[in-house]
């Protein structure tokens, strides 16, 4: 049987990277590279939607404990390090590059465990309202994770930690 959950993450992945690559990754540049993390980190801090998967009204009875948890609350701790970071960039403070780091590193550790849990426990069918948060806003999220790792490594020198 075909998995449509795995199939719409796919596709919508691939589509979330073909607009990065044909619209923003052309015009990184070192001035430009906070004046890209800042949406990237307001996009994030939305993540407290995962805790939809903790809410009856949005999924089916049935939801995996197993996922659903997990899924919930590193989704929420995601929001709130993108908050830290920003503020951190908003008001010029020493680590924000740090912090950046470590919002991102557990930002896509989350997302592959949620994708784990989600497949090994066969959450799909009980997701009810909240399967486009895995159909849709996952792939976006690993995208702006891929786009941040780059001004990370490429475009975010020392010099711009100021």
């Amino acid at each position: 049987m075909v998995n449509i959950l795995t199939i719409n993450l796919a596709i919508s992945t691939f589509l979330f990277w073909l607009v990065s690559r044909l619209y923003l990754m052309p015009r990184l540049s070192p001035v430009t590279a906070k004046a890209i993390i800042v949406p990237i980190l307001l996009l994030h801090m939305s993540r407290h939607l995962g805790l939809m998967f903790l809410s009856p009204g949005a999924v089916y009875p049935g939801l995996p404990q197993q996922f659903a948890y997990p899924a919930a609350l590193g989704d929420f701790i995601a929001a709130v390090l993108a908050a830290i970071s920003l503020l951190l960039i908003l008001k010029r403070l020493p680590g924000q590059r740090g912090m950046v780091w470590i919002f991102s590193l557990w930002g896509v550790a989350d997302l592959a465990v949620a994708i784990t849990l989600a497949t090994a426990y066969n959450a799909e069918p009980f997701m009810g309202a909240a399967y486009w948060i895995p159909a849709f806003w996952v792939p976006g999220l690993l995208v702006t994770h891929y786009i941040t790792f780059v001004i990370l490594v490429k475009h975010w020198g020392p010099e711009h930690s100021r």
